[in-house]
């Protein structure tokens, strides 16, 4: 019963209203939007309006450690929250591609309008909307360029998954089935790694700073491919065509992204950090390399689908719906993106995500 109670109360919080304050600002969310106290649907089905809150609070995350990214490595305009971007580390991104800063900002202002838009259709249904600021208790970088304000993620402990390399290029395996990957850049798994500077006093070595913007490197396509993969595997599960129609049309912007970054991540030199000796090998040399492992390679590969017995087929993998959620939250929990977070915020994010992965056609 106690149970019950903390999950009512948590959910009572958590769709308390559309305004969405703190690093984000009310200037981008919808105006003159009722705000929704209970934790209603409106004309959507249960299972429809958790699915989209679940996504509202996945963009919302993204749009946080979006937005730090650009403040120290994007452009700095009136379109998304800015910082007054660093040099340093500016510099050493556009070692991966010159137009690392542009695509950065772009990449903050979509996930931006994904969270702003899918909040504004929820109360426009009569359902309640997803707002995380009481969470925004993170501390901020204190390199130059940062704004010092509260966080809801933390880029400056990571254990960045590169298997995404590895996945979307073979040519037999599919996650779908249980395969498993190994990671393109081992030693980020081995600790905890900054991928903005924590400091000024992480602009140098050159090859320290230039250590961190290929680990933010790998960072993106991690992050973007598990969006990839999250709106096809959740559209499995909407009732309402509108709601289909609305993952159907954010998701192959996440899969632009994604490609975006793999491409990038690429052209990472490679090095070792004489700070702590994480090494970023060279991805054209074994044990990769070769036709299906050369760093210009950034189209998925075919591989097997739904069943073996079929040819196969160039797919984003994986898509499969059990799960989908709950799993998406480990793998950004693994991430070590929520470290210093309360307990309060993983049983909000949880919760959520039960919500979402329990949801069924026509319900």
């Amino acid at each position: 019963m106690q149970q019950e109670k903390d999950s009512t109360s948590r959910r009572s919080f958590l769709l308390k209203g559309l305004a969405v304050g703190g690093a984000i600002g009310t200037g981008l969310v919808v105006g003159g939007l009722p705000a929704f106290a209970e934790a209603g649907t409106g004309s959507l089905t249960q299972g429809d309006a958790a699915i989209l809150r679940f996504l509202a609070a996945a963009e919302i995350l993204e749009s946080d450690l979006w937005q730090q990214y650009n403040e120290l490595g994007g452009i700095q305009d009136s379109e998304v929250p800015g910082g007054s971007g660093n040099a340093a580390y500016t510099a050493a991104l556009a070692v991966l591609d010159a137009d690392m800063a542009q695509y950065i900002h772009d990449n903050t202002e979509d996930e931006i309008s994904h969270f702003t838009f899918i909040n504004a259709y929820l109360a426009s249904k009569g359902a309640a909307t997803v707002n995380l600021d009481k969470f925004r208790t993170l501390p901020s970088s204190k390199a130059t360029g940062a704004q010092q304000i509260g966080r809801l993620t933390n880029l400056m402990q990571l254990t960045v998954d590169t298997s995404w390399w590895t996945k979307y290029r073979s040519r037999s395996k599919n996650p779908d089935f249980g395969d498993t990957f190994p990671p393109a850049i081992p030693g980020l798994l081995k600790g905890k790694f900054a991928a903005i500077p924590r400091s000024n006093a992480d602009l140098a070595p050159k090859k320290h700073i230039q250590a961190i913007a290929n680990t933010a490197g790998f960072h993106f396509g991690f992050i973007e491919q598990g969006g990839t993969s999250l709106y096809p595997s959740l559209a499995q599960r909407v009732t309402d065509a509108e709601v289909l129609r609305i993952l159907l049309s954010i998701g192959p912007t996440e899969t632009a992204h994604f490609q975006t970054w793999h491409d990038k991540a690429g052209n990472a030199p490679a090095l070792t950090d004489p700070t702590n000796g994480l090494v970023f090998p060279d991805l054209n040399a074994a044990p990769f390399g070769g036709q299906d492992f050369q760093t210009n390679l950034i189209m998925p590969e075919p591989t097997i689908f739904l069943s073996r017995k079929f040819p196969v087929c160039s797919i984003i993998r994986p898509t499969e719906t059990v799960g989908a959620a709950m799993g998406a939250l480990k793998a950004l929990t693994d991430d070590g993106l929520f470290i210093g977070q309360s307990q309060e915020f993983f049983a909000v994010l949880a919760d959520l995500a039960k919500q979402a992965d329990a949801a069924q056609r026509g319900v």
